[in-house]
C-alpha cells in the first residue's frame, strides 16, 4: 500500500500561516539530536514519530532509539526498507515504507512531551545541486519545510503521521489511539505555561543560535565545494585534452575533443576552434560544439562548414594586433561592431580620421553579418598562440537575449584551453612534418635503388651489345658485307639507346632544378601534334605502330605554350601508348575545352592498361610496373615524369585514367589557350569530363 499524499503539504493546507525554511542536512541532524537529547534528559514519556527516508539512515542512529524505547513506549520509526528492515513491534514500532512513497522523500521527528513539544517536519530537495557531490549521504544536501516548538503544530504534525502509520500497520490502530487520546486530544496533560509560549520566549534559543550558525557554516561550505568543483573541473578538461594528445596526434581528432569538452565546461551557447594564421584571408568552420536546446527554445543555427572571415573581422585583427584575448559583452552597442564615432571628437580630428573610420567600417560589415546570421549576443576569442605565433582562435558564444560576462576563472580555463591546444597543435605539426620527411627519405632511397638499377641494366646491355659488334668487326676481316652491315647497324641502335637514356636524365634534371628557360607562344595545337607523330614514325617502323586517330579540330583555339616542349610532352605520351599498345590495338588523340582559359589533350590506347591504385605512381621517376629487371618493353621509366615537369612548366595538369589491366589507359594534361583568337571560328565547347590531379 502506497500514500502518496506529502505531510509537510498537508501541514501547511491545515495551517496555511507556517512558512517553509531551507535547511541543509548538517542542520537537521544537529537539531534531530538536539530533541533527541532532551527526551533522553527528561523523565516523562513522550510520543516520538521519527522518519528517516531510507533504512540505511536510520541504521546510523539505531543504538539511540534503542535507549529512547527505554524511556516510553509510544515510539515510531519509519524508513523505506533496503535490507532487513521490516514491520516490527520487537524493540519498539517500525514501519517499513513503500520506497515510491511520498514519505520516503521527507524527514520528520516529532516529539511531544508533558512541558514541551518539538516539530520537523522537512521535504527533500530532489533537484541535485549542481556544485556539490553525488552522494546521498552528502551534507550539502537540502530540504526545504518547518522547524518548530509550538504545540498546535506539533500535534497536527503527530496526527498526519499517526494516520499514515495506522494505513502501513492497521493492527496497531489501538495503540495509536490511545497515542491520539493521551497526547493529541484536548484532556491530553500538558504545561499550558509552557506549550503555548509564543516564538519570542522560545525555551531553548541556544538551538536558535546553533542552527543559525551551522546554516553559515554551511553556506560556506558550499562556497568552498563550487571552488573545488570548478578546479576539479578545470584539471578533467586539462586533462582529457591531454589525453586525446597522447592517443593520437591527429589535428582534428585534438580540436574536436577540446571543442566538445570545453564547451560542455564552460556551458556557452557555442564554441567554435579553427586553425589560422594571422595572413588568411578567411577560414572553414570545421569543429563546432552547440549547447543541446531544451523544449520551446529556438535552435542554435550551427556554424559548421561555414566560410569564417578573417581579414575583414575587426575583432580577429586585433587579437592578431595584440595577441591577447577579445571580449565583447554585447555586440549590439560595441562601438567595435558598429563602427561609431564619439561625438566629443574635435571635428578636425575626425576629418583626420575618415579615412581610417572607412577601412575600419569595411572591416565591420562582414563581422555584423556574421553576428545577425549566427545569433551572437556576447562573443569572446581567445588565441591560441605559440612563441609568438598564431596557430588557431578558440570563439565562445552566447545568444542569449541578454549579454552574458564571463567570469574571471572561465576566462583563465579558456585560455589555459587555448595555450594547450596550441601546443598541440605545434607538435602535431612537427610529427607531419617528420613523416613527411621520412617519405621523402623513403623516395629518395626508391629512386637510387631504381637508378642503380635502370642505369645498370640500360647501360650495361647496350654497351655489351656495342663491344661485341666491335670486336667483331675488328677479329674479323673476311666477315662478308650483309653481316658487317647488320653489325653496325645493331651497333648505332644501340648506342641511339644509349644517347636517349642519358638525354632523359639531363632533361629531367633540368626541369627539376629550374634551369629550364620558357618561352610561350601562341601556338597551334594540330601543328604540334604532327610534329610529335613524325617524331615517332622517325623513331619506329610503320609495322610497329598501331592505328593512330587525331581528333583535333581545325577551328581550336590556339594555345600558350613553349612550341618545342609542348612536342617533346606529346612524343613521349605517344611513345608510351605505342610502346605498350599491340599494332593491332588503336591510340587516339583527341581535344576538348576544360573551362574558359584551358584545353584538354587526351592520349588514350587500348593497350595494357594501368591498375587503379597505379594512376599516381606512373608519374614517378624510374617508375616500371614490371620492375626494372622484369619489363618486357625498355624504357627508363623517367618518360612520364618529364611530362609531369613541362606540364607544371606552363600551370597545368596531367593526369591518367585507366579502367584497369588489359583495358587500356587514357592521359590527360591542360593547356591554357593563347588570348589571341585564331583566324578560324572557334569550336564549340564540349563536355567537361571528371579528372583527378597527379601531385
Amino acid at each position: 500500500m502506497n500514500i502518496t499524499t506529502s505531510v509537510l503539504a498537508s501541514l501547511l493546507q491545515a495551517m496555511p500561516q507556517l512558512r517553509q525554511q531551507v535547511y541543509f542536512k548538517s542542520s537537521l541532524t544537529a537539531l534531530s539530536h538536539a530533541m533527541e537529547d532532551q527526551v533522553l534528559a527528561g523523565s516523562d514519556q513522550p510520543l516520538i514519530i521519527a522518519n528517516f527516508q531510507r533504512e540505511r539512515f536510520y541504521r546510523q542512529e539505531a543504538h539511540r532509539y534503542r535507549r529512547i524505547a527505554k524511556r516510553t513506549s509510544q515510539l515510531y520509526v519509519l524508513a523505506a526498507p533496503e535490507t532487513d528492515f521490516k514491520n516490527s513491534s520487537e524493540v519498539h514500532e517500525t514501519v517499513a515504507l513503500a520506497p515510491e512513497d511520498d514519505l520516503s522523500q521527507e524527514w520528520h521527528l516529532v516529539v511531544i512531551g508533558q512541558h514541551y513539544a518539538n516539530c520537523l517536519i522537512c521535504r527533500e530537495r530532489l533537484t541535485p545541486v549542481a556544485d556539490s557531490t553525488n552522494s546521498e549521504m552528502d551534507t550539502s544536501r537540502r530540504f526545504e519545510g518547518i522547524w518548530t516548538f509550538e504545540r498546535n503544530v506539533s500535534k497536527k504534525a503527530a496526527e498526519l503521521l499517526l494516520n499514515c502509520i495506522e494505513v502501513y500497520r492497521p493492527e496497531l490502530a489501538a495503540k495509536i489511539a490511545e497515542a491520539k487520546s493521551r497526547y493529541l486530544g484536548d484532556s491530553a496533560l500538558a504545561d499550558t505555561s509552557i506549550s503555548f509560549l509564543p516564538e519570542s520566549l522560545n525555551p531553548d534559543p541556544f538551538v536558535h543560535r546553533l542552527v543559525t550558525y551551522l546554516q553559515a557554516g554551511q553556506y560556506k561550505l558550499l562556497k568552498a565545494y563550487r571552488s573545488i568543483s570548478a578546479q576539479e573541473q578545470k584539471e578533467r578538461l586539462v586533462n582529457s585534452i591531454t589525453a586525446a594528445i597522447r592517443r593520437s596526434l591527429n589535428p582534428n581528432e585534438i580540436l574536436e575533443v577540446a571543442v566538445q569538452e570545453l564547451g560542455q565546461a564552460i556551458g556557452s551557447c557555442r564554441c567554435v576552434i579553427y586553425c589560422c594564421k594571422a595572413t588568411d584571408a578567411a577560414t572553414t568552420i570545421s569543429h563546432e560544439f552547440l549547447k543541446p536546446t531544451e523544449q520551446g527554445e529556438v535552435k542554435l543555427a550551427p556554424t559548421q562548414g561555414q566560410s569564417w572571415p578573417l581579414q575583414d573581422n575587426g575583432l580577429f585583427q586585433e587579437v592578431v594586433q595584440h595577441q591577447e584575448p577579445v571580449y565583447v559583452e554585447n555586440t549590439q552597442d560595441d562601438p567595435r561592431l558598429n563602427g561609431r564615432k564619439d561625438s566629443r571628437q574635435p571635428q578636425a580630428e575626425r576629418r583626420t580620421a575618415k579615412s581610417k573610420g572607412n577601412a575600419r567600417n569595411s572591416r565591420t560589415t562582414p563581422l555584423k553579418n556574421l553576428i545577425q546570421q549566427f545569433s551572437i549576443r556576447s562573443v569572446l576569442m581567445v588565441p591560441m598562440l605559440y612563441q609568438g605565433q598564431l596557430l588557431g582562435m578558440v570563439e565562445l558564444h552566447h545568444c542569449g537575449e541578454q549579454p552574458y560576462r564571463w567570469k574571471e576563472d572561465e576566462l583563465a580555463l579558456v585560455e589555459a584551453i587555448a595555450t594547450q591546444v596550441g601546443v598541440a597543435l605545434i607538435q602535431a605539426q612537427a610529427y607531419a612534418n617528420l613523416e613527411d620527411l621520412n617519405q621523402q627519405l623513403e623516395a629518395l632511397d626508391r629512386t637510387r635503388s631504381n637508378l642503380v638499377a635502370i642505369t645498370g641494366h640500360e647501360l650495361r646491355t647496350p654497351l655489351s651489345t656495342i663491344q661485341v659488334c666491335l670486336e667483331s668487326l675488328a677479329s674479323e676481316p673476311d666477315m662478308s658485307p650483309e653481316l658487317r652491315q647488320i653489325m653496325l647497324n645493331t651497333a648505332l641502335t644501340d648506342a641511339e639507346r644509349m644517347r636517349k637514356l642519358i638525354q632523359d636524365f639531363l632533361t629531367l634534371s633540368r626541369l627539376e632544378s629550374g634551369r629550364v628557360q620558357w618561352h610561350p607562344e601562341p601556338l597551334s595545337l594540330q601543328e604540334c601534334v604532327e610534329l610529335a607523330l613524325s617524331h615517332i614514325r622517325a623513331r619506329r617502323s610503320e609495322s610497329e605502330l598501331p592505328q593512330i586517330t587525331i581528333q583535333v579540330p581545325e577551328d581550336l583555339p590556339l594555345v600558350r605554350a613553349d612550341g618545342e616542349w609542348l612536342v617533346e610532352a606529346l612524343a613521349k605520351l605517344l611513345d608510351n601508348a605505342c610502346k605498350f599498345t599491340t599494332p593491332q590495338g588503336q591510340v587516339m588523340i583527341r581535344t576538348q575545352s576544360n573551362g574558359s582559359s584551358m584545353l584538354e589533350v587526351t592520349v588514350a590506347d587500348t593497350g595494357r592498361g594501368i591498375e587503379p591504385n597505379r594512376l599516381e605512381d606512373v608519374f614517378d621517376r624510374f617508375y616500371q610496373e614490371e620492375g626494372a629487371l622484369r619489363r618486357t618493353a625498355g624504357g627508363t621509366g623517367l618518360g612520364l615524369a618529364i611530362c609531369r615537369q613541362i606540364v607544371k612548366g606552363w600551370g597545368g595538369e596531367i593526369w591518367a585514367d585507366s579502367a584497369g589491366k588489359d583495358q587500356g589507359s587514357q592521359f590527360h594534361f591542360t593547356v591554357p589557350i593563347s588570348s589571341r583568337p585564331p583566324e578560324t571560328k572557334r569550336a564549340t565547347d564540349g563536355g567537361q569530363p571528371s579528372k583527378r590531379e597527379i601531385k
